[in-house]
């Protein structure tokens, strides 16, 4: 076998991709007037489409999902019309986006949300922060969901993935990860409800799959996939047990047949071995679609597993951010340049697209 599977095409679904290297989502903080992806977006994505997929960074399916500054959206025509300036780009560049369609819960701040409380399953605050004007400030205490609101923000996932197709995107990917609304509804730290959607493993999980249903019947189940990180604590989140939860629900996305599950293995952004009783072997046998690898990938790791199988293809993250060509400093095992971390979040070109490739530097 080819020690280079790893830069051999292959397919997500319905969408084929020139290599087994995802560019994971990136939130970047640029989007500013209406929450419409800026100028700069384009270049800054379509200098990066030698990935096999761009996972775009998470854009928000409503306006209550928001969490976090300067973040995008795509539920008005605005933003559609912004964001077919993006997926044009990397269609020129011969790449494949998806749109990461997400809603924040409780991981926000009232500033964001007109004064509003942020919305979660129970009205329990999380002990973390988030971006907001001037810099970083503790989030706001939630309100509980009403149960009669829920559907509602079932439906507008579902429009987000319309607007996904509507924009150009080859699909989308729902956020069930890192402390966020559907993860929220799936732990037992953060979801206290008592009725359908609280207390047993089946009805945590049925928020998740209400919102998959919903994707899935705006965009196709060969064009939808989702994110999840069952043992991450990433924005105060916990689980009592969370093989059994997340068992099921791995074994509820497999029976809806998605392009794929991109599954963040431990920590996010921290240690792979968190948590090292966890099957996330057993998850990836019970998904019949591409199974996404995230966490702590270097070449060696993502080469080895991409070519035994264990995984079917491997995002990397901040490395995207200084590195646009990576793929290609991989097939040659070139160094990889360091981000400057001052430009993570906010500003303009400057640590956006102003990173040189291999050639030019």
């Amino acid at each position: 076998m080819s020690e280079d599977k790893l830069f051999q095409p292959t397919s997500i679904g319905d969408i084929q991709v020139a290599n087994r290297i995802v560019m994971a989502p990136l939130t970047r903080n640029r989007a500013k007037a209406g929450q419409v992806p800026s100028d700069l977006a384009p270049t800054y994505y379509a200098q990066r489409a030698s990935a096999g997929l761009i996972v775009t960074e998470a854009t928000q399916v409503r306006p209550d999902a928001q969490g976090y500054l300067d973040t995008p959206g795509l539920h008005t025509p605005e933003q559609i019309e912004g964001w077919k300036k993006v997926t044009n780009a990397v269609h020129e560049a011969g790449g494949k986006i998806v749109v990461q369609l997400w809603h924040v819960g409780r991981i926000s701040h009232t500033s964001l949300l007109g004064g509003k409380a942020p919305v979660a399953p129970s009205a329990i605050r999380a002990k973390t922060k988030t971006y907001i004007a001037g810099g970083f400030g503790e989030v706001s205490e939630p309100r509980a969901l009403e149960l009669d609101e829920i559907p509602a923000i079932v439906e507008d996932f579902g429009k987000a993935a319309a607007n996904a197709i509507k924009a150009g995107f080859d699909g989308v990917e729902i956020h069930g990860a890192n402390g966020y609304l559907i993860d929220q509804f799936l732990r037992d730290g953060a979801n206290k409800r008592t009725d359908r959607y609280g207390g047993s493993i089946e009805n945590r999980v049925r928020f998740l799959t209400e919102v998959v249903d919903a994707v899935v019947a705006a965009a196709g189940a060969g064009r939808t996939g989702i994110r999840l990180s069952p043992v991450t604590p990433a924005n105060d989140l916990t689980d009592s047990d969370p093989q059994p939860l997340f068992n099921l629900a791995v074994a509820e996305i497999a029976k809806r047949n998605l392009a794929f599950l991109h599954m963040i293995e431990g920590a996010t952004q921290g240690p792979r071995d968190i948590a090292p009783d966890f099957d996330f072997a057993g998850l990836r046998k019970m998904f019949p679609g591409s199974y996404i690898a995230n966490n702590g990938y270097d070449l060696e790791l993502a080469r080895q597993r991409v070519n035994s199988g264990d995984v079917d293809l491997v995002a990397f993250g901040r490395a995207f951010i200084s590195n646009p060509d990576l793929v290609e400093r991989l097939k040659k095992g070139a160094a990889l340049a360091e981000g400057d971390r001052a430009t993570f979040y906010g500003g303009g070109a400057e640590g956006y697209t102003d990173y040189p490739t291999l050639d030019a530097a």
